[in-house]
């Protein structure tokens, strides 16, 4: 048996986001959000599945950080529905959203469990969404006035704050590919949300600053690590395509200043181009005190002239997968952070989510056994040790997630949680993954 060590420092910890896990969504004043709108869509969430019941955190948070400090965490990974704090989007504030948030941060605090809060994850106001959504820079400024509100309400309880989570998913999930709200499939305006969420991003950077507020600001978009299927330059060039198309183009403008050349000029030679405006890659190009990583999966892939803006085709086989469908492949999890490191330098990193959709077996016991999602967080976690021997700076992991919650288009049939929940009853049985992940935290390390 050999022990994969972690440092003593290393903050462990778990992450959820506010549609998936808090039901309640008429509950306080709460506004409407483009996913209570998309969710009710006919054909839109499979079997019509939607968040206004969830987990119903919203009532039941003081259980759930009793999970999170029996596991050991030592931080917490949430996100903040927007729509509870504006329910118009802007305008008059609801306090009983702030007060909730209070609640929750407090009983964190409490129990010795640091709160990392991200602003965005992906319940825009439906109210703004019906006055252009992302694709209007009126947007931009709603939303730096609700992360002001929340820094000012804030400062000294919440350290660490996340502006967006995983936005390709908000521009090109989202309005390229129209698999999640609002759900359109148009390319440019995937560029233009794409854009006016980073112009968002650094203009949030901006205001922190500008107020004082203590801690530090960073943002965490998701990553992806696809080799080429052979050394042919066709092949190769397709596989650079995909990194900037997914990777680079939310990387290069925060820590550069730039798009992506490469994919940029590909995008212009088919009528394409982001809507940039005099001082916008300025204000994107904020430093950031940390940078948060989300990775699941990745593999190679091809070129195919009949494979859409890419001309890019993932190569199914020869991996094993979860049953999400998405390969297991560790390896891509230690290049995506020697990338970061090798362009964008020494930057803190935190891993913002990493973990897998598995079905987990129930027993006559009440257990829930889970072998494959541990098997599946050993390996990730042994190349995420790997890459810290290696000098590459990550300080902390956020395991998603921390209980089975609402999967965005998928509703309830995707479990991601060490904690199993009946979501008719909601109660939570921590699953062996839990138990696992708890002596992993206990002893910095696990053997293999």
């Amino acid at each position: 048996m050999a022990k994969i060590p972690f440092p003593q420092d290393f903050i462990w910890g778990s992450a959820t986001s506010s549609y998936q896990i808090e039901g309640a969504t008429q509950v306080d004043g709460r506004g409407e959000s483009i996913w209570d709108v998309f969710s009710r869509t006919p054909g839109k969430v499979l079997n019509g599945d939607t968040g206004e019941g969830a987990c119903d955190s919203y009532h039941r948070y003081q259980e759930d950080v009793a999970l999170l400090k029996e596991l050991g965490a030592k931080a917490y990974r949430f996100s903040v529905a927007w729509p509870r704090i504006f329910p118009q989007g802007d305008g008059e504030v609801n306090q009983a959203g702030l007060d909730y948030y209070h609640r929750l941060v407090d009983e964190l605090l409490a129990n010795g469990i640091e709160p990392m809060c991200t602003l965005y994850h992906w319940d825009l106001p439906q109210a703004l969404q019906e006055r252009g959504g992302w694709d209007s820079r009126d947007t931009i400024d709603a939303f730096v006035r609700y992360a002001e509100t929340m820094f000012k309400s804030f400062d000294g309880k919440i350290n660490k704050w996340i502006t967006f989570n995983e936005p390709w998913c908000v521009s090109f999930l989202s309005n390229e590919l129209g698999d999640h709200a609002p759900g359109n499939k148009d390319f440019q305006l995937a560029l233009n949300v794409a854009h006016h969420i980073l112009v968002a991003h650094g203009k949030t950077v901006k205001a922190f600053r500008h107020l004082g507020i203590q801690g530090e600001i960073g943002f965490a978009p998701n990553t992806e690590w696809f080799e080429p299927f052979s050394q042919q330059e066709q092949d190769v060039e397709a596989a650079q395509r995909r990194l900037e198309y997914f990777n680079n183009w939310f990387f290069d403008p925060v820590f550069k200043g730039i798009y992506p050349e490469r994919v940029l000029s590909w995008y212009k030679s088919k009528g394409f181009e982001p809507p940039v405006q005099p001082g916008d890659m300025d204000t994107i190009h904020q430093p950031i005190d940390f940078l948060g990583i989300n990775y699941y999966t990745g593999g190679v892939g091809k070129n195919n002239p009949d494979a859409g803006m890419l001309e890019f085709e993932p190569v199914a086989g020869g991996f094993d997968t979860t049953d999400f469908d998405w390969n297991i492949y560790p390896q891509g999890f230690l290049s995506v952070l020697e990338w970061v490191n090798q362009e964008y330098g020494s930057i803190p990193i935190y891993i913002t989510e990493n973990g897998a959709y598995y079905e987990s077996e129930a027993s006559e016991d009440g257990k829930q056994h889970d072998p494959k999602r541990i098997a599946y967080l050993q390996k990730h976690l042994f190349q995420l040790s790997r890459a810290i021997e290696s000098g590459i700076n990550v300080k902390g992991y956020m395991l998603w997630s921390l209980m089975d919650n609402f999967e965005w288009a998928f509703g309830y049939s995707k479990p991601f949680g060490i904690v199993h929940v009946n979501f008719e009853t909601y109660k939570r049985t921590p699953k062996d993954s839990y138990y696992w992940y708890q002596q992993v935290i206990a002893s910095h390390g696990f053997e293999v």
